[in-house]
């Protein structure tokens, strides 16, 4: 294997909601979780992160069978739990609850040799703010394009 380890995107998350605060979390993987990941063989659609029992959870996140790891590779859409601080989550418990919030998960990357996942406190966009934000980036490049 390579040094190289891909960071893997939920490019839907930023269309489909407005991101309001980010924080990192560690993940808990097993066996060849871990190099199914540094292949790049993940997928967040659909995922999404909730507390349950005073632990964070990510849920739908697909990781791909690692290919030579016969039957020792796990579920692919098992949960898996995310490693961050009591108070910390305490803090989105209460504003997922109180404020209608979601946490969704944005980005895993590598740091220090261990896969850390960038969670986002989210709110869902209306159809009106996707169309508005759409209109937004395409004026951003037209005016980009006029300067040159």
């Amino acid at each position: 294997m390579s040094n190289y380890s891909p960071t893997i995107e939920n490019r839907k998350a930023r269309y489909e909601y407005e991101i309001l605060e980010t924080f990192e979390a560690g993940i808990e993987l097993v066996g060849t979780e871990v190099k199914s990941l540094r292949l790049g063989k993940a997928s967040f659609s659909g995922s999404y992160c909730q507390v349950e029992d005073g632990e964070l959870w990510i849920y739908d996140f697909h990781i791909s069978p690692y290919e030579q790891g016969n039957i020792f590779n796990p579920d692919p859409k098992r949960k898996r739990r995310l490693l961050v601080h009591k108070g910390e989550i305490l803090r989105l418990y209460n504003a997922v609850k109180r404020k209608g919030l979601t946490l969704i998960p944005l980005k895993l990357y590598w740091h220090r040799g261990k896969a850390k996942i960038q969670v986002g406190l989210a709110r869902g966009k209306k159809l009106y703010d996707k169309r508005e934000s759409i209109k937004k980036r395409t004026l951003e490049k037209e005016s980009r394009r006029g300067e040159y």
